[in-house]
């Protein structure tokens, strides 16, 4: 598979690639043969990786770091892709983080950077990237999403699930219209995976104690299948067979009004910190 990868130098860009699972898909597609475009907001982290992967891979990097709470950063990476004559045949939109804090109580400015971080450029990059790949009858399109966009409720990270509910609609969507060019969309939706975002959004104290092991997943799992799946066509994946059944009871099983109240349960420390946080 490297080999004809290769041949063919498929380009991805994936944005968040400096941790976690955006990293995971850089050193995974570059052992596939792609040449990447990395983008996050640490350039000397994403130097560092570049250069390490294209020692490992003989593969070719660039490195183009945003911020991508600022709106005029999608197109500032389109602009430069254009600028290197770059065709993108992947786009990775994997960027993101939690916003810990209930909704009255969080400021406005952070909740607009928190959409236009996690639902607005993503819709953007794929407005963006999507005729060039439409063109040339090929492209793969993974947006990370989550199971919490499945199921009900992210009470403490009010806006998490909402913007990942409409990650996932905008990525079946999209499958559904563009598959006949070439192109297929895919909404990866992996629950808790070992990566800095707890810590990041201060909630790690608390997931590390009322998260069972069995529920965690691995960085490489997660962007491994989430490659498999777009390539197969999918447009909707859910990594982890507990996951699955998770969603499988979602959506199919539990009274919506059960499952609500699980979700307030299951985040109760999560509520109860956060309003100790903000209590005058």
């Amino acid at each position: 598979m490297a080999t004809q990868q290769k041949a063919a130098r498929r380009t991805a860009l994936i944005t968040g690639a400096s941790a976690g699972i955006g990293l995971a898909f850089a050193n995974l597609l570059a052992e596939q043969g792609f040449d990447l475009v990395l983008t996050a907001r640490r350039q000397e982290q994403l130097r560092q990786i570049a250069t390490k992967l294209e020692k490992q891979f003989g593969i070719r990097t660039w490195v183009i770091p945003g911020d991508l709470a600022d709106l005029n950063v999608p197109q500032l990476i389109f602009d430069a892709t254009q600028t290197h004559g770059l065709a993108i045949d992947m786009l990775v939109n994997n960027a993101g983080y939690g916003l810990r804090g209930s909704f009255a109580n969080t400021a406005w400015q952070d909740q607009a950077k928190f959409i236009q971080v996690m639902a607005t450029a993503v819709g953007h990059l794929c407005h963006l990237f999507l005729p060039g790949m439409v063109a040339r009858g090929y492209g793969r399109i993974i947006n990370v999403a989550s199971v919490s966009g499945i199921v009900p409720g992210s009470p403490g990270m009010t806006l998490y699930g909402a913007t990942k509910s409409f990650v996932i609609q905008l990525s079946e969507t999209l499958h559904l219209e563009y598959q006949k060019n070439g192109v297929h969309v895919c909404a990866s939706c992996p629950g808790f995976t070992h990566t800095d975002f707890q810590r990041n959004a201060q909630i790690d104290h608390i997931t590390d104690r009322r998260v069972p092991k069995m529920l965690w997943m691995e960085t490489d799992a997660v962007a491994r299948g989430s490659i498999e799946a777009v390539m197969r066509g999918k447009p909707r994946y859910i990594p982890g067979a507990v996951n699955k059944l998770g969603v499988i009871l979602a959506e199919k099983i539990v009274p919506r009004r059960v499952a609500l109240w699980a979700a307030k349960a299951q985040m109760k420390d999560l509520l109860n910190h956060t309003e100790r946080a903000i209590a005058p």
